[in-house]
């Protein structure tokens, strides 16, 4: 229970931050979902796969990577605790979102808007500096382990955010990553203990 009042909190907010800032507008990183968006979460989680698992298996051969504690701990779950866990996960997905593409917009709109930067590259460097931050927030979650943070999650947090910047759609980026880590954490709790088995 504490776990889904932390996951609500998380989404709160950021929520609530968005509409004192932006009185009204909060809504407009909400948009419509079609299957064209559905395609498109499909697409950029897939790409995101590939590139996290490229970049990670790099990065492993160079040094090393921890795993994820909440995730190794989920293969213990069963019934209906799996499946608070899993949706738990995709609601706290959302505030991961939220805490990236807010600021990703915020340091767009001062570069561009403040600092007189060009637009693109105001974009370029939101991009990346929301990535780096949202690296060092999984810090803690990884053991400290500052290649992983930086580069592995830097780097899937690049593709996700593509996501909204593609889409000007947060419901796109969300479900990529609700996508993304879904699969991961179903490798962990059904094709492991298979593997195991085998």
């Amino acid at each position: 229970m504490t776990g889904w009042l932390r996951a609500v909190a998380f989404v709160a907010l950021p929520l609530a931050a968005l509409a004192i800032a932006a009185p009204g507008h909060w809504r407009a990183i909400f948009r419509c979902v079609g299957i064209g968006d559905v395609l498109l979460m499909l697409g950029f989680a897939i790409l995101n796969i590939i590139v996290t698992l490229a970049v990670g298996a790099l990065v492993q051969a160079f040094g090393t990577v921890n795993s994820n504690a909440a995730i190794a701990d989920a293969a213990d779950l069963e019934g209906a605790r799996l499946a608070s866990f899993f949706a738990k996960v995709g609601f706290q997905l959302l505030g991961e979102e939220l805490i990236t593409i807010l600021p990703f917009l915020a340091i767009l709109a001062y570069l561009h808007n403040k600092a007189g930067m060009g637009r693109n590259a105001a974009v370029l460097a939101a991009w990346l500096l929301s990535a780096v931050t949202f690296g060092m927030l999984h810090l803690p979650t990884y053991d400290w382990n500052f290649v992983q943070c930086f580069v592995v999650i830097g780097c899937a947090r690049l593709i996700l955010t593509w996501a909204y910047v593609w889409t000007k759609n947060i419901w796109v980026s969300t479900g990529a990553h609700i996508i993304n880590d879904w699969l991961l954490i179903g490798s962990t709790v059904f094709l492991a203990p298979l593997a195991t088995a085998a």
